[in-house]
């Protein structure tokens, strides 16, 4: 576990400003705060806020917020002990950590094992890369290549082009066909053959003399994860070799991959992710594809939001990963039937995630590679991604395709039950409550029409199965929203002059003041002054996770917002604004006990006593409203 006191360097002595850049190149300073194009959603207008005197960020458009530990987590897709690390490498700071359960020995032999792994991939990919330049037989992958436009610059002998950037982005290599060329190459860096062999790089001989190679004759991808370190790999088979009569009669699968180890987990994985980062953010869409050729295709002709969940379907984990970078996503799978399949198997994982899915289908069925490598091809691409159909209405097309028509009785009822079932599934309550229209619709197209009885059993199978989802999901009732309270504009304005300079909090002139809070603003009042840190000169700082741990949860947003965009560039300003704004709110309290006096004045009646000591009180209060002394 990585110490809280290292974890409050890192926040902060980290340059926020520095770290935002790299993922915001267009954030320019405006007076004490940074703004540029936020990451987290499509803008054409910056409305996200840096500020380094907190260490801050804030989004006026999505409302994203936090500190640069968080940013790091929420663009760049690291874990919190990642990006805390990173972090504290960069700032010069030593890492501080607090055993639990496991002793510190075993924790670093693990972190040590899980290095050695990814530094033996590195080593790996490079052999790969290395050898598809050099081996003999490497002409049979370049061949390969070649077939899809993929020749690098250094082969035809012409100038550098996206196809190269492509190639080296995906470390495309050679696998050798000899049978240990990777485990010599291992055995030359002294990289121990266990290592290889925990990876699924070498496998050990039956007669216990050594390792040999899983890759061989091999085009190979290297999987990187969203760190862009090295974890896997996938071999696609070539032709034969002239003297291996046994690929030439059993032909090899098209396709192996390394199983899963210590640093790869394949449902977790997705395909292109760290190469197609930045293009996620910009197009706000991932394209999804099936194969790593379909993938790298793309990248070289300049489509790079592009990815492959490195199987046919989503998981979960995938979608939840995907979340991260992207809101909503194309799918563009073959348009056989384990494609559709993959499509239907996608559903849930991704509405889940509420990434919004769409499904882009290619004339004459033909995969993305194929298309893209066509004349006007990415034209062809980018077309059928804009006119891609929603998940919903692929998956009703798919249903009642021509072959609803051609089929026997209980096909068609079957098909009825998978269409109601798919109409009252539906997240969206406004998709579900246009469901008749969708019957209708899909009635007409199918000429159901004509058969009334037809017609009204779709009707009402999909009326009874939506009555009940709406009954499981329940009916939300408006609420009417309630009027502010008296005094809460007053009292945001003195928090957030607060929150701006929190130093603030120990003017005793200040402090008078304060006391007409209420509600929230008391216990946030106190969070201000347990995270108020004095430098060894004096200077004044915020603990901002330290606030933000002891703030009301009803002020959280807006405690986001003020320390990432304070309103007051001064300190004399902020005090001015909270004086007049705390007077305003003393007159508005006294105002309300004059009225409370004077109903309960009402209520005594006859009793003159009573009475006479009311209208004292209540002359007193209008007296301190107008600031007349006694």
């Amino acid at each position: 576990m990585i110490s809280a006191e290292t974890v409050r360097q890192v926040r902060e002595r980290s340059d926020i400003v520095a770290v935002v850049k790299v993922v915001v190149p267009t954030l320019v300073k405006k007076g004490r705060r940074w703004i540029g194009l936020c990451p987290f959603h499509q803008e054409k207008t910056g409305s996200f806020n840096v500020n380094p005197e907190r260490g801050a960020y804030y989004c006026f458009g999505c409302k994203e917020s936090g500190s640069v530990i968080d940013f790091m987590m929420k663009a760049e897709g690291y874990t919190f002990p990642e990006a805390v690390r990173l972090l504290a490498e960069q700032a010069g700071i030593e890492i501080q950590e607090e055993r639990e359960t496991r002793d510190k020995s075993e924790q670093d032999r693990e972190r040590r094992f899980r290095d050695d792994l990814l530094a033996a991939n590195a080593v790996a990919a490079q052999f790969f890369v290395d050898q598809l330049r050099s081996h003999p037989h490497a002409g049979y992958g370049l061949r390969e290549l070649a077939k899809r436009g993929l020749v690098p610059a250094w082969h035809s002998g012409l100038e550098r082009t996206k196809v190269d950037d492509a190639l080296d982005a995906f470390k495309v290599g050679y696998a050798p066909g000899d049978w240990d060329a990777l485990a010599k190459h291992f055995q030359r860096n002294r990289i121990a053959p266990t290592l290889g062999e925990a990876l699924g790089l070498l496998a050990p001989r039956k007669d216990a003399s050594g390792h040999y190679d899983r890759f061989r004759h091999r085009l190979m991808f290297a999987v990187l994860d969203r760190h862009g370190k090295v974890v896997a790999f996938s071999g696609r088979a070539l032709e034969a070799l002239p003297d291996d009569d046994r690929a030439k009669n059993e032909p090899p699968p098209k396709y192996i991959n390394s199983p899963e180890s210590q640093v790869y987990v394949k449902g977790e994985m997705l395909f292109g992710l760290y190469q197609a980062k930045n293009a996620l953010r910009r197009e706000a869409n991932a394209i999804v594809v099936e194969g790593n050729f379909d993938v790298v295709s793309l990248h070289a002709r300049g489509i790079e939001n592009v990815l492959a969940p490195l199987g046919t379907a989503f998981t979960f984990e995938q979608a939840r990963l995907l979340k991260q970078y992207a809101q909503q996503c194309t799918l563009m799978f073959d348009g056989d039937a384990a494609g559709k399949k993959a499509v239907r198997a996608s559903r849930e994982p991704l509405a889940r995630e509420d990434i919004a899915t769409r499904v882009a289908t290619l004339a004459g069925g033909k995969d993305p590679d194929e298309v893209v490598r066509s004349e006007g091809g990415v034209e062809k691409i980018r077309g059928a991604v804009q006119h891609a159909s929603g998940m919903l209405e692929y998956l009703l097309e798919q249903a009642l395709d021509e072959g609803f028509v051609a089929a026997d009785a209980m096909e068609r009822a079957k098909r009825l039950d998978y269409v109601a079932s798919l109409l009252s599934s539906e997240r969206n309550s406004l998709v579900r409550s246009l469901a008749k229209s969708y019957a209708d619709e899909l009635a007409g197209r199918l000429d159901l029409v004509r058969s009334p009885e037809a017609f009204r059993a779709l009707e009402q199978h999909v009326k009874k199965a939506l009555d009940a989802e709406n009954l499981a999901r329940g009916n939300p009732q408006m609420t009417r929203a309630r009027p502010r309270e008296a005094g809460a504009a007053e009292r945001m304005a003195i928090v957030g002059s607060l929150f701006d300079y929190p130093e603030l909090v120990l003017d005793p002139e200040v402090l008078d003041q304060l006391e007409v809070l209420e509600g929230p603003a008391v216990p946030t009042i106190a969070a201000l002054r347990r995270a108020l840190r004095t430098g060894p000169s004096g200077e004044k700082s915020l603990d901002v996770s330290v606030l933000l741990a002891h703030l009301p949860t009803s002020i959280h947003a807006f405690a986001a917002e003020r320390l990432a965009v304070p309103q007051h560039e001064a300190l004399d300003q902020a005090k001015r604004h909270l004086m007049e704004n705390a007077n305003k709110l003393r007159k508005l309290l006294l105002a309300r006990e004059t009225t409370e006096i004077a109903r309960k004045q009402a209520s005594l009646g006859s009793d003159w006593e009573g009475s006479r000591s009311m209208a004292e009180e209540a002359l007193r209060h209008a007296r301190r409203r107008h600031g007349i002394s006694s």
